[in-house]
């Protein structure tokens, strides 16, 4: 991926062009990086079951005849949060919300807890336009009993419009965009209409292996692993050559990832490498390792060398 700005950036397409940054915030497994993923038409961001899977932001861009929506998908916005890379990841949720040009508050359909009530909060405080999407529709087989709960939304809390939508059915995406491309400012695209993200390969392979390690472990192994990529080459053969770490925080869990007779590390490693021909649309050989560091959670300097910041 090429993802170096427009050379045609700073021309108008029409006069009506809009181009802005929007952020998709929401509590934990809400829904947003599936609602990214849909809103771009393309699979960037990770999807897993389990919370706080995205733990970066995310620009996920789609550009058409309208405009260019620069979608940002945030940490989800969590409270108690005890150890410092779950602080890393409040942060940078609340950092993402406050330089864009729009906030999407995105929450699931019949549900407003007391996380979503500390995320309106703080889009209070910004002086962005705010939309509220109620995601996960298509669960509610009795529409009927939405009526009261978006009631007594209404009656508490400020928003410019709220959309029902189903990001996993892709159902009532095409308001939600035409509503936020009104919203946004008149003015040339930033990127090249064929670019979707901003982020390098090495971060995309770095998250596909980490997803595995999402949808395949169990309970809260997921929490104690991050992935580092150690190197990236493209080899005279065509093949991207990926040596990758998974780093976790004791040697118990280093035996669980493996898995006996390492099958465990084997099933994650092609699977991740089967995403990844896909999305870089070449061949890749993934070389995976397992190594510890104890506290690496808690650790600010280990955080920033895995590329946890703000």
């Amino acid at each position: 991926m090429n993802h170096e700005l427009d050379p045609a950036a700073g021309t108008l397409p029409h006069e009506n062009f809009r181009c802005g940054t929007v952020a998709l915030a929401g509590r934990p497994n809400v829904g947003k990086s599936t609602l990214l993923n849909a809103l771009i038409g393309y699979r960037l961001s990770i999807i897993s079951p389990r919370p706080q899977t995205t733990r970066h932001r995310i620009l996920g861009i789609n550009t058409t005849e309208a405009g260019q929506i620069m979608y940002v998908d945030t940490p989800g916005l969590h409270r108690g949060a005890k150890r410092a890379m779950n602080r890393s990841l409040n942060r940078a949720a609340r950092s993402a919300i406050s330089d864009v040009d729009l906030v999407v508050q995105v929450i699931e359909a019949g549900r407003f807890t007391d996380e979503d009530e500390a995320l309106y909060a703080a889009l209070v405080e910004q002086s962005s336009p705010r939309l509220l999407v109620i995601n996960k529709v298509d669960l509610n087989k009795d529409k009927t009993v939405m009526l009261p709960f978006v009631a007594d939304l209404v009656a508490k809390h400020s928003y410019d419009e709220i959309h029902y939508v189903s990001a996993l059915k892709e159902q009532g995406l095409k308001e939600l965009e035409q509503a936020i491309l009104k919203r946004l400012p008149v003015q040339p695209p930033v990127y090249g209409e064929d670019e979707v993200t901003d982020r390098s390969e090495r971060f995309l392979a770095a998250e596909m292996v980490r997803e595995q390690l999402m949808l395949r472990l169990d309970q809260e192994l997921p929490y104690a692993t991050t992935v580092e990529i150690e190197q990236f080459n493209d080899r005279p053969d065509g093949i991207a050559e990926i040596h990758a770490i998974i780093w976790v925080e004791r040697d118990g869990q280093k035996a669980i990832v493996i898995g006996n007779g390492g099958a465990q590390l084997k099933a994650i490693g092609t699977s991740a490498r089967r995403h990844m021909e896909r999305m870089f649309e070449r061949k890749v050989f993934l070389k995976l390792w397992v190594k510890v560091r104890e506290g690496w959670v808690d650790d600010e300097n280990m955080l920033k060398k895995f590329g946890y910041t703000d």
